[in-house]
């Protein structure tokens, strides 16, 4: 089993956003664009973002997967699950949170059975 774990202030994703616009497409996909701006506030949903993929990128050793292959999505019920070039990652568990200053994850990878 592998853990990854990842903070971020949320203000400072907002602030590299907007500094720097093309750090969106560099980072997140198209639907999870979408999704964060759907929302009133979309930096604390960019920022938990962004701090999942850095924790899967941990947890995953780093092995050659860019930032913008990781996504996060969410299943019928909410709960959120990753991505890794558009594909499931089954064996991948995530858990995000965020409060008015910070964003956090934390990701694990299972053993293959």
């Amino acid at each position: 089993m592998e853990i990854g774990l990842d903070i971020v202030e949320i203000r400072r994703i907002r602030r590299v956003i907007r500094r720097t616009p093309a750090f969106l497409g560099r980072v997140f996909t198209k639907p999870e664009i979408a999704y964060c701006r759907r929302h009133k506030d979309p930096w604390p949903h960019f920022a938990v973002r962004f701090a999942a993929k850095e924790a899967v990128w941990k947890a995953l050793g780093q092995s050659g997967v860019a930032l913008k292959d990781i996504s996060v999505a969410r299943d019928s019920r909410g709960k959120p699950g990753v991505l890794i070039k558009g594909r499931r990652a089954r064996r991948l568990k995530l858990s995000l949170s965020h409060s008015e200053y910070y964003a956090a994850a934390v990701a694990i990878q299972e053993d293959a059975r």
